[in-house]
């Protein structure tokens, strides 16, 4: 049965940068989203290393340094990790190569690296058209062609069915060549063949499996190897085995083998009979083999014909590369003569999705207004967009709020639907200036904490909340990077202001400032610190609703100074509820009739989120986005969002195979008008006494604040058996916009491992009518567990 993305197949044509030129015989490996292309040849062969990055559609030459190799064609070519190997092929005619080269791709430097010998045996000989495929810290090399003679211009051809094993340094540089011992019998000697290696999940020993090649005449066998117990063996297959082939690629994806393109025997010929004077012929033909089930299925046959500008047109020494769920194409010869001995070589770029995408992350809350939403969710790799829904099936009810009061952090709940005053853990409160503080924290251990000391009843009624479930809290969060230079050094921030009601669930969201560029080096390091102009600024990417065309632009809101941060990472926590809450026309619909509303497509991971459509029923008119029937939304009636009003999100990815799984459901409310905003430009700088903690007034107090509150994530039973649940606790309140948090408080807090390790804190303000959203401040520690302030 053909897979939906058949009909699927896409040309890239929107690529910028310097491309490639066209050629066969080269090779592409894959670093996260972006496709390496070294060597081939076409007209002479090609020495560039050329990078695609499939994300931004842009072609690079990155800068490389060190042992440059030598221009090199039907190579050997693995990626493991961020370094990429590079063994033998052609340099030029009649002249093959043994050596291998190293590239460091997080710094682009190339290395010749020398392996020791087999322990008995001689190393590898010069040659071509070999499978070279890697497997934890080896790389297997089998077969391919070696010129007899020693003269380069009088090729005298010798096909090859020896097998190496290389074992690799970990990180970088290599061990040395070893000549395993093979059971039962070997496959028979040949070039231009493919081999991959897969590992049934949670069962069974990695297998090679090598398909097709040439040995004077085009193969179709395949055969497996056992690279535990090192015994050759050819698998009994069902369906159409494809036709025999050589200069064709092969590509795991899950359990399949996905064999694309190549020569094959010309129509009409009868191979069994003359198989070394038929035609040869490129074809388009795609077909996978299932690893488990050994079952061939054929997606496009050799007899259909090719449709005009519908999938790549046939080709032979292409290559293939698979980025997530979709398989990648490029260049290649086409097989039609130009002159004698001549191809045409290809120069397009073709993708193909093979499954549909799994489900994004929950929706996460950058910032919330009035009347709107601003939401991301994590990216989905190699997608063409996603359809973001909502619906207003949400119980709402007012509840009363003591103005006296810290914020009201409902959030504690597990059931974010249900109301009463059990709902909260009672809180400590802490007189910054005594240095003092109560706990009334219920199964917590107060032992060897001198700063703190148990209330004489360990339930008692709160005099500022807590919330036991901050993590999953909309808030305000940014992570300070931790300074070990001085005392007295510190990290600013800068952050955004939203309201939100905190019954909402939503996991923690990052919002992380990042330069967009497409020479960037790929690195495994992780990035500590950030400068720039912007620095740490998010960028709101407003996307239509309708089209994929984007806008982006920095959110005034979130500016930074030029300083040193490690990243900002956003969110709105709850506003208390309010008996003032307006109603909600929409979820005045029974709850039988309430349905899923599509707010739209959007091509980036973050959407503006004001409006929704509504799609009367048996009217729904389609369209298509990819392979998805979607509506037409320029037929629908638009629905505004109403303020203090509570709403669920999810997301669905869409590629060429359709629209996949929903995510998790997100709640989010929208900000009731009067409550001041967030405190923000939160500073941490350390002292003798500990750390001091202070911010700016919110940029709309709307009216006069009356009060901050601070809380610092503590240490506590609960969170041990569910570290995504955090428990704060008060230890200021007051009209300062700053505190001291004593080292003593310090060596209470609980180091927050969910992203990078951080101690936690939340800064809110109140006004005539309550607290407002709380800013929420990861300050990062390095990746040790030691305490603070080390």
């Amino acid at each position: 049965m053909a897979a939906p993305s058949l009909l699927n197949w896409r040309r890239v044509s929107s690529f910028t940068g310097p491309v490639p030129r066209a050629r066969h015989g080269h090779r592409a490996v894959a670093i996260r989203e972006l496709m390496i292309i070294f060597g081939g040849g076409n007209e002479g062969i090609a020495d560039e290393l050329h990078v695609y990055n499939t994300v931004t559609n842009q072609w690079f030459l990155p800068a490389v340094r060190g042992d440059i190799p030598p221009g090199c064609a039907a190579h050997g070519f693995v990626c493991d990790g961020t370094r990429i190997l590079v063994f033998g092929g052609m340099v030029e005619y009649g002249r093959y190569s043994n050596e291998l080269y190293e590239l460091q791709a997080s710094r682009w430097l190339w290395k010749k690296v020398k392996p020791h010998p087999p322990s008995s045996g001689l190393p590898p000989c010069p040659r071509l058209g070999h499978s070279f495929s890697l497997y934890g810290n080896k790389c297997y090399l089998f077969g391919g062609l070696a010129n007899e003679s020693e003269d380069s211009n009088n090729n005298v051809p010798r096909y090859l069915n020896d097998f190496y094993e290389l074992e690799l340094q970990h990180g970088s540089g290599v061990v040395g060549w070893s000549i395993p011992v093979t059971k039962g019998i070997v496959p028979s000697p040949r070039e231009s063949h493919t081999a991959v290696i897969y590992c049934k999940k949670d069962s069974g020993s990695p297998k090679m499996y090598v398909f097709g090649g040439m040995c004077g005449a085009r193969l179709d066998d395949l055969w497996q190897l056992d690279l535990e117990t090192m015994s050759w063996s050819k698998p009994e297959t069902k369906g159409t085995v494809p036709l025999p082939r050589s200069l064709h690629t092969a590509s795991v994806i899950g359990n399949k083998m996905y064999i694309f393109g190549g020569w094959v025997p010309h129509k009409g010929e009868n191979i069994e009979t003359s198989p070394h004077d038929c035609e040869w012929r490129c074809t388009s033909s795609f077909s996978y083999l299932n690893l488990d089930t050994a079952e061939w299925t054929t997606l496009v046959s050799d007899s259909q014909e090719d449709k005009k500008n519908s999938r790549p047109r046939p080709r032979a020494g292409h290559c293939a590369v698979a980025i997530g769920t979709r398989l990648y194409f490029w260049s290649g010869r086409d097989g039609y003569k130009k002159a004698l001995n001549s191809q045409v070589c290809c120069k397009d770029l073709w993708y193909l999705d093979t499954e549909k995408p799994p489900a994004p992350s929950q929706v996460q809350l950058i910032k919330a207004t009035t009347n709107s939403f601003h939401v991301k969710w994590d990216e989905v790799p190699t997608v063409e967009g996603y359809l973001l829904q909502l619906n207003t099936d949400l119980p709402y009810q007012a509840a009363s709020s003591d103005s006296s009061a810290a914020p009201n952090m409902q959030g504690v709940r597990m059931d974010p639907h249900r109301q009463g005053s059990n709902s909260t853990i009672p809180n400590s409160v802490s007189d910054n200036s005594a240095k003092t503080e109560h706990t009334a924290l219920k199964g917590t251990s107060v032992k060897n904490r001198p700063d703190l000391k148990a209330s004489s009843d360990s339930n008692a009624t709160l005099h500022s909340s807590l919330a036991a479930n901050a993590s999953n809290h909309n808030s305000c969060v940014v992570d300070v990077l931790r300074k070990h230079e001085g005392p007295h050094t510190s990290a600013y921030i800068g952050v955004l202001s939203s309201c939100l009601d905190l019954r909402t669930v939503v996991p923690e969201t990052s919002v992380s400032s990042s330069v967009s560029s497409a020479q960037t080096m790929v690195t495994q390091q992780t990035i500590k610190t950030e400068s720039s102009s912007t620095n740490g600024a998010v960028v709101k990417d407003e996307t239509s609703l309708t089209t994929f065309s984007t806008k982006s632009e920095v959110d005034e809101t979130c500016a930074l100074p030029a300083t040193k941060i490690s990243r900002v990472e956003a969110h709105a926590t709850a506003m208390p509820f309010s008996k003032e809450t307006p109603s909600n026309p929409v979820a005045t619909m029974k709850a039988g009739e309430r349905q899923w509303c599509d707010v739209g497509i959007f091509k980036n991971n973050t959407a503006l989120v004001s409006q929704f459509y509504l799609l009367p029923k048996g009217k729904q008119s389609i369209s298509k986005i990819g392979n998805a029937d979607v509506p037409d939304y320029s037929l629908l009636k638009k629905q505004d969002l109403v303020p203090g009003t509570g709403y669920r999100f999810r997301v669905a990815a869409i590629n060429g195979c359709g629209i996949g799984p929903f995510s998790k459901i997100s709640e989010f409310k929208t900000c009731i008008p009067g409550f001041p905003g967030a405190p923000s430009a939160v500073r941490i700088s350390k002292n003798v006494e500990g750390i001091h903690l202070s911010w700016e007034p919110p940029t709309s107090p709307s009216g006069n604040i009356l009060e901050y509150s601070a809380y610092l994530a503590i240490r506590t039973a609960q969170i041990q058996d569910n570290p995504s649940q955090l428990v704060f606790m008060r230890i200021y309140c007051g009209l300062k916009t700053s505190c001291i948090v004593t080292a003593g408080q310090l060596a209470n807090a609980h180091i927050d491992y969910t992203s990078r390790p951080a101690i936690v804190f939340r800064i809110s303000a109140k006004n005539e009518k309550g607290y407002g959203p709380a800013t929420q401040v990861r300050w990062l520690q390095g990746n040790n567990k030691k305490a603070p302030l080390n």
